[in-house]
C-alpha cells in the first residue's frame, strides 16, 4: 500500500465525517464538503476520531487511488476546520482592486475594468488597493480563483508588473543593449 495511504486521517474537535457507498461527507465549522470514492480500487473506514483508506484489491491503481484519496480527505479536513487563503499582490502604477459584495473590480492598466465575479464557497477581501485575499475550503477551488486573477495580467520578466502571488520571486531579464 501507498506510504501516504497508510497514514490515518486525524479529525479535530467539531468535524464530523459520514461514509456512504461511493462518497464521504465531511462537517466542520466552515461548511460541508463532499468526496467521492471509487469503491473498485479503495474505501474509507471509520474508527472514533480517525479515517482510514484500505484499497480495495492488490492491483498497483488501487494503491494510487487509495494515497490520491487518503490525500484529498486531509485537504478536505483541514478546510472544514481551518480554511484556505491565498494572498495575491498588484505591482505597477495604477494597479488596483476593490471587492464589492461577491464580484473584484481590478484595474490593471487595460482599457476598462475588470470585474470578476467569485463563484460559490470563495471569498475576495481587499485589506488594501494593492493586495487580494481569496478564502475558503475547498483548497482546489482557492488555488483555482486565484489561479485565475492572476491570468489576468501575469507578471511581465522586464519590470515585474502585474499581478503575482504573495512572496513570488519573478525573475527580471536584462533590458536589451544598444
Amino acid at each position: 500500500m501507498s506510504r501516504v495511504a497508510k497514514q490515518p486521517v486525524t479529525l479535530p474537535q467539531g468535524v464530523t465525517a459520514t461514509i456512504g457507498a461511493d462518497s464521504v461527507s465531511i462537517k466542520g465549522a466552515k461548511g460541508t464538503l463532499n468526496l467521492a470514492v471509487n469503491a473498485q480500487h479503495a474505501k474509507v473506514v471509520q474508527d472514533g476520531g480517525v479515517l482510514k483508506v484500505q484499497k480495495a484489491n492488490d492491483s498497483r491503481e488501487a494503491d494510487m487511488v487509495a494515497g490520491s484519496i487518503r490525500a484529498h480527505l486531509a485537504n478536505i479536513v483541514v478546510g472544514v476546520s481551518k480554511g484556505y487563503e491565498r494572498k495575491l499582490e498588484l505591482v505597477g502604477v495604477g494597479y488596483r482592486a476593490a471587492a464589492q459584495g461577491k464580484n473584484l473590480n481590478l484595474t490593471l492598466g487595460f482599457s476598462h475594468p475588470i470585474v470578476y465575479a467569485a463563484p460559490e464557497g470563495i471569498t475576495i477581501e481587499t485589506p488594501s488597493q494593492t493586495e487580494i485575499l481569496v478564502k475558503g475550503s475547498d483548497v482546489q477551488k482557492v488555488g483555482q480563483v486565484a489561479a485565475d486573477i492572476r491570468n489576468f495580467r501575469p507578471p511581465e520578466p522586464y519590470k515585474g508588473k502585474g499581478v503575482r502571488y504573495a512572496g513570488e520571486q519573478i525573475e527580471l531579464k536584462e533590458a536589451k543593449k544598444k
